[in-house]
């Protein structure tokens, strides 16, 4: 008998042999001794000695839920669509979105409050099975060059932007498993007081595709380009974009060598603008490129600076040997826009007016369209060259 059936054992005869008498008294006993094999004196000692302790039955307080199944369905559903936005982005969604789920879910005046009030930290509970199917990956990166970086600043007061107009930037690849080849690159942009994002897809890393592509998103701002913020890939660090931005009086910068914090709000827009979307297959046709920059400069723009709140870093507290950093209440970049006294008021009344038009479920359902397609595109692309590699391989072993 093991220590914890004699324990037990003790507790189921200790009442009984206690008020048991002579002889009965004397059987308890015997049997106990023979049981456990204990010395007559050793149970004689335990057997009057306290009371084992029994174990009382835990408490449990169930507590009924406070948010119907319902609410939980409606938020997996904008979680989803929305593009699986943090918590506190998520939260800051709500209200915005709240019109257009109204028309897609049976949503009662009961649910919507349950709604406005879930906190974030609820979001995150519920969401909890949820998450665990989205693995976070590595960014991208591409070499640092060496061209005019004496004559190019390095920029050290980002935090310190009051007005919009000065983008960081930084081209991301899309080269799959090689780097082998031409194949499509990703220019993003990023404002950083609005945080109003641009994408632009460009074949290669050729100076003149990339200076065009700054053009037109030069164009598409609604406000007026004032400063570019880089990485030291010769992409950027060229004559031929150090002339454009001296003619049009734009502050060209750049960030020091291997520190990417330097450049880190275009790095964080890497992942979640670029990398989350895209994903890391190979694009490298000229058909594939047309695609991407047609979605990039209408639904995807559409869709991630009217409909996705974004935190800003408004401060670092040191304690001790940590820091402590201070976010601003998430808010969406054309937000930001109507909140700024530099911006052009026929643009802002042209942001104003298609925002009325707009839907976030249809721009989501597009997206997710024309995303397949580049996806399908690019795997059959995919597929036809390693059939075509193997055919080779096996001639030249036959030859």
């Amino acid at each position: 008998m093991d220590r914890r059936s004699k324990v037990q054992y003790l507790k189921a005869i200790y009442r009984r042999y206690a008020k048991a008498k002579g002889q009965e008294k004397g059987e308890i006993l015997n049997e106990f001794c023979k049981n456990c094999h204990y010395n007559r004196k050793y149970a004689i000692r335990i057997l009057n000695g306290p009371e084992p302790q029994r174990h009382r039955k835990k408490l449990t307080r169930h507590r009924e839920p406070v948010y119907d199944s319902k609410v939980i369905w409606v938020i997996e559903n904008l979680w989803r669509t929305s593009g699986y936005l943090w918590s506190h982005r998520l939260k800051a969604a709500i209200p915005l979105w709240m019109p257009w789920l109204k028309e897609r879910f049976p949503i009662t005046s009961e649910i919507e409050q349950q709604l406005l009030t879930i906190s974030s930290s609820t979001i995150d509970r519920k969401l909890r099975n949820k998450k665990i199917y989205l693995k976070k990956r590595l960014y991208g990166s591409t070499k640092p060059g060496s061209l005019l970086k004496n004559q190019i600043p390095i920029k050290i007061d980002r935090w310190d932007i009051k007005i919009p107009g000065f983008l960081e930037i930084d081209l991301v690849d899309h080269c799959g498993v090689s780097s082998e080849g031409t194949f499509i690159h990703s220019l993003n942009c990023v404002d950083i007081h609005t945080c109003w994002v641009e994408t632009r897809a460009v074949m290669g890393k050729g100076q003149d595709n990339v200076l065009e592509a700054i053009k037109d998103i030069k164009e598409s701002l609604p406000f007026n380009l004032k400063g570019i913020d880089s990485d030291n890939g010769s992409e950027f660090i060229n004559y031929h974009l150090k002339k454009f931005c001296d003619q049009t009086k734009i502050q060209f910068t750049r960030g020091r060598a291997y520190k990417k914090n330097d450049n880190a709000h275009i790095e964080q827009k890497n992942w979640t603008h670029v990398r989350k979307i895209f994903g890391y297959t190979r694009l490298d046709t000229y058909k594939i490129l047309e695609m991407m920059n047609d979605l990039c400069k209408n639904e995807l723009n559409l869709f991630l600076n009217f409909f996705q709140p974004s935190v800003k870093l408004v401060k670092k507290v040191r304690i001790g040997s940590k820091y402590r950093r201070v976010y601003d209440a998430p808010q969406t970049p054309f937000q930001r826009v109507c909140q700024s006294e530099h911006i052009d008021p026929a643009k802002l009344k042209q942001l104003r007016y298609k925002f009325t038009f707009l839907d976030p479920f249809i721009l989501s359902k597009n997206i997710q369209r024309k995303l397949s397609l580049i996806i399908r595109i690019a795997h059959n692309r995919a597929d036809k060259q390693r059939q075509d590699g193997n055919k080779a391989f096996a001639l030249s072993r036959a030859l």
